[in-house]
């Protein structure tokens, strides 16, 4: 049987999972948008979401646990997020069954610079996997959250912080 990290206050996470049998989980881009609704709804009341991307059959976050919450409130907060994701996306491929692996992975990130290290694993996740060439490609990472100036529940300033300024941020995520 496989341990899991437990979800504890003030820790940060690496979460990911991947469709069931490898099917994806995202067929068009209204998948990929109500996903990221549900999950801005369902995890920003328990952790600090630093960095994020989905892939069509599998998916990253990089996450803090927020100080109030506790390993209870934030695994429940994670199933409610795959139970809505998962009805609303059964209903609409008119299928059955679990759509997610049983249980989402989770490791604790224990320094700075394996935090600094997931951001960048998480972000070039897709160029790694062959969907796209470079990480600015890919539209559905928080790269272009961090980037913008636009209103995100991305914890922008503090992921800038990590790379000391916006201009290191986007060196450090050349992949040439």
């Amino acid at each position: 049987m496989e341990k899991y990290d437990l979800l504890e206050p003030d820790r940060y996470y690496h979460i990911y999972n991947q469709g069931n049998d490898g099917i994806n989980l995202f067929q068009n881009e209204d998948n990929y948008l109500f996903f990221l609704q549900k999950f801005e709804k369902y995890i920003s009341p328990v952790a600090k979401i630093y960095s994020y991307a989905l892939m069509p059959n599998h998916f990253h976050f990089l996450v803090l646990i927020k100080s109030d919450s506790n390993e209870k409130l934030a695994s429940q907060a994670f199933a409610n997020l795959f139970n809505s994701y998962a009805k609303a996306y059964n209903k609409q491929q008119k299928r059955s069954g679990s759509l997610f692996r049983r249980k989402f992975r989770r490791k604790r990130i224990n320094n700075q610079n394996q935090l600094i290290n997931t951001v960048l694993y998480i972000h070039n996740n897709p160029v790694k996997h062959g969907y796209c060439e470079h990480t600015v490609q890919y539209p559905w990472t928080s790269y272009h959250d961090v980037i913008s100036k636009d209103d995100t529940f991305i914890q922008r300033s503090r992921v800038l912080e990590l790379f000391e300024d916006r201009n290191n941020f986007i060196y450090c995520h050349k992949t040439d």
